[in-house]
């Protein structure tokens, strides 16, 4: 029997059941997206054992820097920075305290950039990116190092950590950029601040992707042998 065939009481109560039902539907999807923790996408991923996608605006910041550096030949710092034991402190201290945590954390490394035009990027629920074009590896550490100090200094209570304050470690990658960004740039400053964050509290890990000066000479008199 096809909807057709149906008497017009039975059709209507056909369609109420239909139109219900998709209510129900729509209902479902509203209350998943109001679930969606505020800290965004790149969280939930890590909670999934996914990779995390960089936002457009942090990746559109990255690939200017990156041109800008490669077109005067100079170094490219990237940072990534996490709070230490962050699980252990959303645990103990619950979402709203955790984001005023968080924001404070923020407001920190913002006021301790290095250069006015410099930017903190938040990355998930408690990640931070920091671009630094044309800006040598010294003097990122040397910032890295500042940032450290002044978020250990604002001794926001840590109860599980030894520490007893938040803390934070920097992972740190360098690049003489070349042609479009190279996105690994990214994970390869991540991982030095997973492996910063393994070593203890307030932990800087630096990873140097520069060449050699011998290996960029010969690569570029390849280049030329290449052209002529």
């Amino acid at each position: 029997m096809s909807v057709s065939d149906l008497s017009p009481a039975s059709n209507d109560l056909f369609w109420g059941k239909v139109r219900a039902a998709l209510g129900g539907l729509r209902i479902g999807r509203d209350s998943e997206r109001e679930r969606t923790p505020a800290y965004g996408k790149a969280a939930i991923a890590r909670s999934l054992g996914m990779k995390p996608r960089l936002s457009a605006e942090l990746e559109a910041e990255m690939a200017e820097a990156w041109m800008v550096s490669g077109v005067i030949n100079v170094s490219m710092c990237l940072m990534v920075i996490d709070l230490d034991r962050f699980g252990d402190y959303f645990s103990a201290y619950g979402k709203v305290v955790s984001e005023e945590c968080v924001e404070t954390v923020l407001a920190t490394i913002n006021a301790n950039l290095p250069r006015e035009q410099d930017r903190c990027f938040r990355f998930g629920r408690n990640q931070f990116v920091v671009v630094l074009p044309d800006y040598p590896l010294l003097l990122a550490r040397k910032g890295a190092g500042k940032i450290i100090k002044a978020v250990h200094d604002e001794a926001v209570q840590h109860k599980e950590s030894h520490a007893g304050v938040v803390t934070v470690s920097i992972g740190i990658a360098v690049a003489n950029p070349t042609g479009n960004l190279d996105k690994k740039f990214f994970e390869v400053a991540a991982q030095a601040q997973a492996k910063a964050a393994r070593r203890g509290l307030g932990r800087l890990q630096t990873v140097d992707l520069r060449k050699p000066k011998g290996d960029r000479a010969r690569s570029g008199a390849a280049r030329k042998a290449k052209a002529a």
